[in-house]
């Protein structure tokens, strides 16, 4: 997004507000969620490393700004702005997630350079000295040909000598083994970075405030129905190969739908569709003691009610995984 755009709904609702006594004078929460967007908007690493989220959050704000400028009800108002603030702390998220991550590889890779540089010259350094000594061990071999009186007592410093030199020389074949040792290692931590980051894309997840979230949309159930289709039950393999190789991470299951229909049916098929889940990934051999699992109904939308696109976008099932050490953010 263009760092210089200026909210052009942020001036009509101005306008407004000057034209009409009887409208609000502000809104607490539309102001946060303004200034949050401002500030993450003048952030080069946001703007660089979370474009997309940023994107997201500008067009939620853009909405906000355009219901309180039409005198919309405070509690829709209160809904857009607290979903415009979320998602600018998404974005802010990525982005330092995206940094750290940058930072960790590039501090592991010059890291390795540095010590793999350390110990070819330790090698090199034993290779001299134990030319050097060969050098010394032949240079007395000839002056014990040369000196018949002192030949058992060079041939007992040559001994020394070549004793020396095959220490040396060990000494310099070790430094090349933990060498090749130390590169090794590093190409393996560096195959398992690369192999968990390829899972998680494979898994489509998102790194948020509570952690990494996978979302199961509304196209992998029937309609009103808790049943996971075909390509539900793949991604949920997927995420039950994934714990199979993190054995320490933990998930929580939350249902959601969107409000179309009664509160106590939505919140009965949001709770069926997150025990589905539930009860696949344990079917794949997951433990149940590493889940858990709840339903929400239409509270905590994402987007809008109003359309198609918002609705489906709020039927949803999310998995927040844990840390390596088990930890997740708890419910909302």
């Amino acid at each position: 997004m263009n760092p210089k755009r200026i909210l052009p709904l942020t001036l009509i609702a101005a306008a407004v507000l000057s034209a009409c006594s009887s409208m609000p004078v502000n809104n607490s929460l539309l102001d946060e969620a303004r200034r949050d967007y401002g500030e993450a908007q003048a952030s080069p690493g946001v703007a660089t490393l979370a474009a997309g989220e940023l994107r997201q959050a500008g067009t939620s704000l853009d909405a906000a700004n355009g219901a309180f400028a039409k005198g919309e009800e405070k509690a829709r108002i209160d809904h857009l702005a607290y979903v415009a603030k979320q998602q600018v702390a998404i974005a802010r998220e990525t982005a330092a997630q995206k940094e750290a991550e940058l930072a960790v590889a590039s501090a592991g890779r010059e890291r390795d350079a540095v010590r793999l540089e350390a110990r070819t010259k330790e090698a090199r350094l034993a290779q001299a000295d134990a030319a050097n000594a060969q050098r010394q061990s032949e240079a007395a071999m000839r002056s014990a040909d040369a000196s018949q009186r002192n030949a058992e007592a060079s041939r007992l410093s040559a001994q020394d000598a070549r004793m020396r030199a095959a220490a040396e020389g060990q000494a310099a074949r070790n430094a090349m083994i933990d060498a090749q040792v130390a590169r090794q290692q590093s190409l393996d931590a560096e195959g398992r970075a690369q192999q968990l980051e390829a899972q998680l894309r494979d898994l489509e997840a998102k790194k948020t405030e509570r952690g990494l979230v996978i979302t199961l949309g509304d196209v992998l159930f029937d309609t009103n129905q808790s049943q996971l289709r075909s390509g539900g039950v793949r991604s949920v393999r997927k995420l039950a190969d994934f714990f199979s190789q993190y054995p320490q991470r933990t998930v929580m299951i939350e249902g959601f739908t969107d409000s179309v229909g009664g509160d106590s049916a939505n919140q009965q098929l949001s709770e069926r569709r997150a025990d589905s889940v539930r009860t696949a990934l344990v079917g794949m051999g997951v433990g149940s003691e590493r889940i858990t699992w709840r339903g929400y109904g239409e509270a905590y939308p994402i987007a809008g009610n109003d359309t198609p696109a918002g609705r489906q976008l709020n039927r949803r099932v999310e998995m927040v995984v844990s840390d390596e050490s088990g930890r997740a953010i708890a419910p909302r």
